[in-house]
């Protein structure tokens, strides 16, 4: 069958661009200086072809003779136009990555190359039309400055071909600036600007056009956009939280760019693009810390926080060091937790050039003797109690160990401070420990009566050496350790499912430096036995949380209609000790503080000597492992409390499994010993 001229045209043009493509990509991988040499022999060649085509195109003909007036005028153009397209930097752009100023280099360079042509025509009297410099200009720059825009052009197309087409939400400054820096990477392709501003849409910003919100989900389909990179860090967060839910329903994974805060404290850069902060979700404007209660406990001072490599601890620690303490005294039982911290905060001490003294110890709660130590050699003033046994199910399941650390912890850190005459102790709380269904909440309320009783037996008015007690109690904190949104991260990234407890179960939440934030201005208004309570907002459902964290990350849901990669919710029930919605307050009788997101809480309490008496009866139950007994001492103390039932420790279940197997074995040998003497006459 004889090939058609259309189809050999068609081969030839494809084996030619082919073969264009083949020669780009040897050209690329050569190295540098071999690449700069060529170019610059190229880039005369140019120079030579264009001084020749500019005289024959203005003669009409390319069929003329030069002589050697005109010819030494060629030779000396293209040397010294050598020398100036070396001295002004031709060839240390990139040309894959060549911006503007790459750009008006090429055209000084080829003007001062005309200057040049032009001064050796005139002053050697070269036999050659006299616009042809102006001729020259103009081929001289679309050689050289096209043969760079199209090696530019093949790059940049090659890179789309890989990339993933992403949309810009936000064409302001931010958003250009990450447009410019998408453009130096082969990892995104941006298609279209989206922006609200009416002024911006249907403009059209660094190539890309600006297009209404409501266009969003026509243009995902179209452009099999796969990302959404919200360029928006000086938005409000209630706008922010507007924009993210109505993302939320789109098949797109939303990121987003460092806030304005993080980018003036030059914390973050504009390029940084990271996953969408759940603290985003909660939409909330954080209100200004008052720095006079912040100051008052910690500027000037010595300060100590007890498991300062938990999630709370070091967030205390890195809020306390800024605020320039004398000393800082970090306390926890993780070695690896405590190094990384310590390393963290004196790189902030260095780059700030803080005069701060940090001390990093390993060391227990439960250590009254070492903690008493602690104190009086370093001068401790002010504490914050920030270790805790905090996941519930844990706690269950290590009942006797978790009593002690909670309730043992806190007294003996809090009698500690109170012997070596520390002037404040705040005992970071949680909102579980109101009314508690759990040995964890249960725990953490108890020791919230310690220091209340405490309170109570020291002598109203304040004076040396008397310690001011207080508690700051608040509810989940987004991010921290075990908690559920790295977890949802974690099963999200994995492909899923996402496993929840209950449909109807909820929490309140609140980011962690907003919390630590809290607990320092709380811990300076208590007057001794204080109970404070942050003001968490509303409370969210633990299963909407999970359904915009898997939109968000570009997934759909089994119930979705969208066509794309699903991940499933799996509701596993309620696990040991959990309940469906927690509390803040025991009862209604709260007061303000004067911080807008600070209550103080007037809640029962039972004299000191009462709760020694108990504390006493927990040591011999903790010591002798007798959960039951654990168990009763909360019931009694602690409201709320008595409908809880030991059954998931795991040292209980053992001993109880065994000591059935004794009783059966000592049963069947009691009756082998029947036996044997029935059969005796």
């Amino acid at each position: 069958m004889l090939n058609r001229p259309g189809s050999l045209v068609s081969r030839s043009v494809s084996g030619f661009i082919g073969s264009y493509r083949d020669v780009v990509e040897k050209l690329i991988e050569l190295p540098r200086n071999i690449k700069q040499a060529g170019l610059l022999a190229l880039d005369m060649v140019f120079v030579g072809f264009a001084m020749w085509s500019a005289v024959g195109l203005r003669w009409g003909h390319m069929h003329f003779q030069l002589g050697a007036t005109e010819y030494f005028c060629g030779v000396a153009t293209i040397l010294f136009s050598a020398v100036v397209f070396l001295r002004l930097g031709l060839y240390r752009a990139v040309i894959r990555f060549m911006g503007q100023q790459a750009i008006w280099a090429i055209i000084i360079g080829v003007t001062y190359s005309t200057l040049i042509l032009a001064a050796m025509i005139l002053f050697a009297q070269a036999n050659v039309p006299r616009s042809t410099p102006l001729i020259y200009w103009g081929l001289a720059l679309l050689g050289i400055g096209g043969s760079r825009l199209t090696v530019r052009a093949y790059y940049q197309a090659k890179l789309r071909s890989m990339s993933e087409n992403v949309i810009i939400y936000g064409a302001g400054e931010s958003g250009r600036e990450l447009l410019t820096a998408l453009h130096h990477g082969d990892q995104y392709h941006a298609v279209a600007f989206v922006d609200d501003n009416l002024k911006l849409q249907r403009s059209v910003i660094n190539g890309l056009q600006v297009v209404r919100p409501e266009n969003l989900p026509l243009l995902i389909a179209e452009h099999d956009i796969t990302q959404v990179l919200l360029a928006i860090p000086s938005a409000s967060p209630e706008r922010r939280k507007e924009i993210i839910n109505s993302l939320v329903g789109l098949p797109v994974y939303v990121r987003t760019v460092p806030r304005i805060m993080e980018l003036l404290a030059g914390q973050a850069s504009i390029t940084q693009i990271q996953d969408i902060e759940l603290d985003d979700l909660l939409g909330r404007d954080p209100v200004p810390p008052h720095p006079e209660l912040i100051e008052r406990c910690i500027t000037g001072k010595a300060v100590m926080v007890t498991g300062a490599g938990g999630s709370i601890g070091s967030e205390l620690c890195r809020q306390i060091i800024v605020s320039a303490p004398r000393e800082l005294v970090l306390l926890d039982n993780s070695e690896y937790a405590l190094y990384n911290l310590e390393r963290e905060l004196q790189a902030v001490i260095e780059s700030l050039e803080l005069e701060v003294e940090l001390v990093a110890l390993l060391g227990s709660v439960q250590d009254q003797r070492r903690l008493e130590n602690i104190y009086r050699t370093f001068r401790v003033q002010t504490v914050y109690h920030a270790a805790a046994y905090k996941h519930v199910p844990m706690v269950e399941y290590n009942i006797a160990e978790g009593v002690a650390n909670n309730v043992f912890g806190t007294w003996y850190a809090a009698e500690a401070a109170r012997v070596a005459g520390v002037e404040t102790f705040v005992l970071v709380s949680t909102d579980k420990a109101v009314r508690p269904t759990n040995i964890m909440g249960a725990s953490k309320r108890f020791a919230e009566m310690i220091l209340q009783g405490m309170a109570q037996g020291q002598s109203q008015k304040q004076s040396d050496g008397i310690t001011r007690f207080c508690m700051v109690r608040f509810g989940n904190v987004l991010g921290s350790s075990g908690s559920v949104v790295p977890l949802f991260r974690e099963q999200i990234e994995s492909g899923g499912p996402v496993t929840v407890t209950h449909p109807e179960v909820s929490r309140y939440f609140m980011s962690i430096p907003e919390a630590a934030q809290l607990v320092l201005q709380a811990g300076a208004m208590g007057t001794g036995g204080d109970v404070f309570v942050l003001d968490m907002g509303e409370p969210v459902r633990i299963v909407d949380l999970a359904r915009r964290m898997i939109r968000l990350s570009g997934y759909e849901m089994n119930h979705d209609t969208h066509v794309g990669e699903h991940i499933e919710v799996v509701y596993t029930g309620l696990r040991p000790g959990e309940k469906l919605h927690e509390e803040l307050l025991l009862g209604t009788n709260v007061t303000g503080t004067g911080h807008p997101m600070i209550m103080r809480a007037e809640e029962e309490s039972l004299p000191f000597t009462q709760i020694h008496k108990l504390l006493a009866e927990l040591v011999d139950y903790c010591d002798t492992l007798d959960c039951d007994g654990i168990s009763s001492v909360l019931n009694s103390a602690v409201s709320g409390f008595a409908s809880h039932q030991i059954r998931y420790d795991h040292l209980w279940k053992r001993q109880g499994e065994l000591a059935l197997i004794d009783a059966a074995a000592a049963a069947a040998a009691a009756s082998n010993v029947k036996e044997l003497f029935r059969d005796k006459p």
